[in-house]
């Protein structure tokens, strides 16, 4: 992941603040610890900020990336699926391409599409840009909001970053608490989107764009999932989610960098191992962590299937402190998030990082497939309610 900032003033009389904008992006640097970078618009007017982990075109890659003129500037956190697709479809046009990276695809289909150009992008993704020629931001969220992006307006300014706690370095920033986001946390143990535990900060909300232009501030929705069925045998479903699957496995296989899976043993993450395997020309390096009360630990089922794909399988067996570690879980979330996952995911994703730089992982299956128990709890409570 990297880490992206940004400001814009909301006032032809006041410019950005420099140094509150390099404070935010320095707030981000364990987000992206091998390289930053800066943009301040001719006028003062808007800035970008960016602190990267390098996956993609490791040399020339470094952000702000800009246009042929320099007029558009944009930061990325997260990847670009189809940015070779994009990118020939936009030199035949006529544009000139100066690095391999994904991320100088958005500024080139943004010269070509305008605020359209997020509805071409496939991926896991924040952005901000700056188009000095038209005096306007944009800023947009993934599809299903897999990448973060939080907003705050104060003392004239609107300023962006793909952590909250970035956005505290702000000394003009509101401190006050929100009412409603402290309700919905009490009840599902997060603050869903757009709200923060603060009245005055915001997530942009998944699917969506946020536009500055001459000093206000809008949010569009670009996509919308579809609802429609399809009559389908179970055979022919089965075909096409396993093509699917084989499909978004092998996109996030695009990489620069060693890459790996985190193996739990159960359904979601062993099918991605699976799916990797198949894939990949070399073995897949898999890591599970464990835990010293046997109850707890999934080990013996990751083992199995790293044993059928013959993976390089890393285990790691941890002594949870979850005291010790509470301060800085509390500080990287930044508000309160009560789901207990967070630990295990904690533990192994720094045991995991002295080895890879990429890990897919199996999250996000029972969402789709309903695979929660409570999920069949709501379908009959929505049966009795039918009644």
């Amino acid at each position: 992941m990297c880490g992206i900032a940004g400001q814009v003033s909301l006032r032809s009389d006041r410019a950005i603040d420099v140094a509150a904008l390099q404070a935010m992006t320095r707030a981000l640097a364990h987000r992206g610890p091998d390289g930053d970078g800066e943009y301040v618009s001719p006028g003062g007017v808007a800035g970008l900020g960016h602190r990267r982990l390098s996956i993609i075109d490791l040399v020339t890659g470094g952000q702000p990336i800009y246009n042929e003129d320099r007029s558009v500037a944009v930061v990325l956190n997260g990847e670009i699926y189809n940015f070779e697709t994009l990118r020939a479809r936009l030199e035949r046009a006529g544009h000139r391409f100066a690095t391999r990276s994904d991320t100088e695809a958005i500024a080139h289909l943004y010269e070509e599409d305008g605020l359209d150009c997020v509805r071409h992008l496939r991926g896991m993704f924040a952005f901000i840009l700056w188009d000095e020629r038209r005096g306007r931001l944009l800023a947009a969220r993934d599809r299903v909001g897999k990448k973060p992006l939080y907003y705050a307006e104060h003392g004239g300014r609107l300023s962006l970053a793909s952590e909250i706690t970035a956005l505290y370095r702000l000394r003009d920033l509101p401190r006050t608490l929100d009412p409603e986001a402290i309700d919905l946390y009490l009840t599902h143990s997060y603050i869903p989107s757009p709200l923060t535990i603060l009245a005055g900060v915001r997530k942009l909300p998944p699917a969506h764009t946020l536009i500055v232009e001459g000093g206000a501030v809008r949010l569009e929705r670009y996509w919308t999932p579809p609802t429609a069925t399809v009559a389908t045998t179970e055979t022919e479903a089965a075909e096409r989610l396993t093509r699917a699957l084989e499909e978004a496995v092998r996109l996030r296989l695009i990489a620069d960098v060693p890459l790996g899976c985190f193996l739990s043993g159960g359904v979601d993450s062993s099918i991605v191992v699976a799916l990797m395997s198949r894939l990949s020309d070399k073995p897949v390096r898999t890591f599970s962590i464990g835990f010293d009360r046997e109850p707890y630990s999934e080990l013996p089922y990751a083992r199995r299937v790293a044993e059928l794909f013959k993976t390089e399988h890393e285990e790691f067996v941890v002594k949870p402190d979850a005291a010790g570690v509470l301060p800085d879980l509390a500080e990287h979330f930044g508000e309160p998030f009560g789901d207990s996952s967070a630990l295990p995911v904690w533990y192994l994703s720094q045991l995991a990082r002295s080895r890879v730089t990429v890990a897919l992982n199996g999250d996000g299956g029972d969402e789709l497939f309903a695979g929660y128990p409570w999920y069949a709890t709501a379908a009959r409570l929505a049966g009795i309610a039918r009644r």
